[in-house]
């Protein structure tokens, strides 16, 4: 019954993985700056009602594929980042006390980020850095 929705769910989920991405980033140019604007309440509302759909598409997707997180390498790596851009993210919205402190915590979540992306994207652990393992097996 779920299989027949597949690619809506997966669109879904990439399309929430787009507008939590910007979101954030564009939150946290925004505390880096000093503009009240980066707590502001609709932003924040805003970000759970996408985080809370992507991560609602994220369990359908597994129900779907029949990979879980904790079964699952690349599953059980993208639940742990997930975690870390989380802790990461709260650090450079609400809890660095410095400027330089809120800028190196979003480029630390943003690095996190793209690597869960490369994870998802190849269904490996290692994200991107197997693209580095296949083109150097090659001659």
């Amino acid at each position: 019954m779920l299989v027949g929705h597949y690619l809506q769910v997966l669109h879904l989920h990439v399309g929430c993985v787009v507008l939590s991405g910007s979101l954030f980033s564009a939150r946290a140019l925004l505390r880096i700056s000093n503009n009240p604007l980066a707590n502001h309440r609709g932003l924040r509302m805003l970000s759970y009602v996408i985080d809370t759909t992507l991560l609602g598409a994220a369990i359908l997707l597994t129900l779907i594929l029949h990979q879980y997180p904790f079964v699952n390498g690349w599953l059980t790596t993208k639940v742990l980042l997930l975690v870390l851009y989380i802790v990461l993210g709260t650090i450079a919205l609400k809890r660095a006390r410095s400027g330089a402190a809120r800028v190196l915590a979003m480029l630390a979540a943003l690095t996190v980020f793209g690597y869960i992306i490369g994870v998802a994207v190849q269904h490996h652990p290692a994200g991107w850095l197997r693209l580095l393992q296949t083109s150097s097996l090659q001659p």
